[in-house]
């Protein structure tokens, strides 16, 4: 399957989408929840997640969700688990800031699931996919700037290189090309009229998945920030997790996988060659992670049969060392932002 259109691709072009919460127990082994332990998950989307955490006697959770309809849908658990589970409406960017004003710190384990919710795109009025007519929204906080005003407003050059970066679409420059040129006629207001231009202006073969597939997926990233929302919550996590505190992130396509892999490898000095450094060359930092096992993790076919949604999914994990955290590192920022010499795509 082409890059950067698993998850995403799969749902938009019309597969089931189930409530499942994907690679739960490879989660849960990662996690290795413990009596008593203080977890968060950054992502709770339906709670698979932590209803699997709360499992656990007198473990407490504390949950984010930027979506308030996945939040009011929470609400059951949360009185389910008696006390032992806060949920929030809020970016998972703001992790560490969330948990300071609750007074909590020293986490045994933070788990986030990257990427769009199957709910979010069954609800057609939500506009994350072209499989039913829509608003053209996309933001999963339901505030700021919509999937439609970007559409709108952008210039050919913004768009082109969203579609390409962020959707890895290889007609990026043609379908920014023909969205501004339709677009003064008349402004883009739903998925399925957007959906229709793509179809139109770079149709793809039988067997492909829909053409409009990788631009809906670029414009949600886009929208939501998800990108540099990603890069916050490894930072945040980094910052309130104990020594041998645990860190799993789920990602669903390879622009997400990367930023994860390269957050791994470099705060657990993968591949480093101390010796090999240059005279008055500085010390790297120590590893603030220690990775362990063949990663990432990927689905079982069992799993994948049971759960479709799970095909593209990946799991690396990482284990809290002793060294203070390290902040945002540049190079990793670097992967969440688009770049500005680029006219997008061929």
């Amino acid at each position: 399957m082409t890059a950067g259109s698993g998850d995403e691709a799969f749902l938009a072009a019309g597969g089931p989408a189930r409530h499942i919460p994907v690679l739960r127990d490879e989660v849960m082994a990662a996690l290795a929840p413990r009596e008593g332990g203080l977890y968060l998950d950054a992502t709770f989307g339906a709670g698979g997640y932590s209803r699997s955490l709360l499992s656990i006697p007198k473990l407490r959770v504390l949950a984010l969700d930027r979506d308030p309809i996945a939040i009011a849908g929470g609400a059951l658990l949360v009185n389910e688990a008696g006390g032992r589970l806060c949920l929030v409406k809020e970016r998972f960017g703001r992790l560490d800031q969330v948990a300071r004003e609750r007074g909590l710190s020293d986490f045994d384990g933070v788990v986030l699931d990257i990427g769009v919710s199957s709910m979010q795109i069954d609800d057609a009025g939500r506009g994350f996919s072209f499989r039913g007519d829509g608003p053209l929204d996309m933001r999963m906080d339901c505030v700021g700037a919509s999937a439609a005003e970007l559409v709108n407003t952008a210039g050919e050059t913004t768009l082109a290189n969203i579609f390409y970066y962020f959707g890895e679409e290889r007609a990026s420059r043609r379908i920014a090309r023909a969205i501004v040129m339709d677009r003064a006629k008349t402004p883009f207001t739903s998925t399925a009229a957007l959906a229709a231009l793509i179809a139109r202006v770079a149709p793809s073969r039988p067997s492909e998945v829909h053409p409009a597939t990788r631009v809906f997926q670029a414009l949600r990233i886009a929208v939501n920030d998800e990108l540099g929302e990603l890069v916050h919550a490894l930072v945040a996590a980094e910052a309130i997790l104990k020594q041998g505190g645990r860190l799993a992130v789920v990602t669903f396509h390879s622009l997400e996988d990367r930023i994860v892999k390269q957050f791994f490898a470099e705060h657990s000095g993968r591949g480093r060659t101390p010796s090999r450094r240059l005279p008055h060359e500085p010390v790297p930092p120590e590893p603030t992670f220690h990775v362990n096992g063949k990663q990432p993790v990927t689905p079982s076919p069992s799993e994948i049969d049971a759960n479709p949604r799970a095909r593209s999914a990946k799991l690396r994990h990482g284990v809290r060392t002793k060294a203070p955290p390290r902040g945002i590192d540049a190079r990793l920022a670097v992967l969440a932002t688009l770049p500005q010499d680029h006219s997008g795509g061929h």
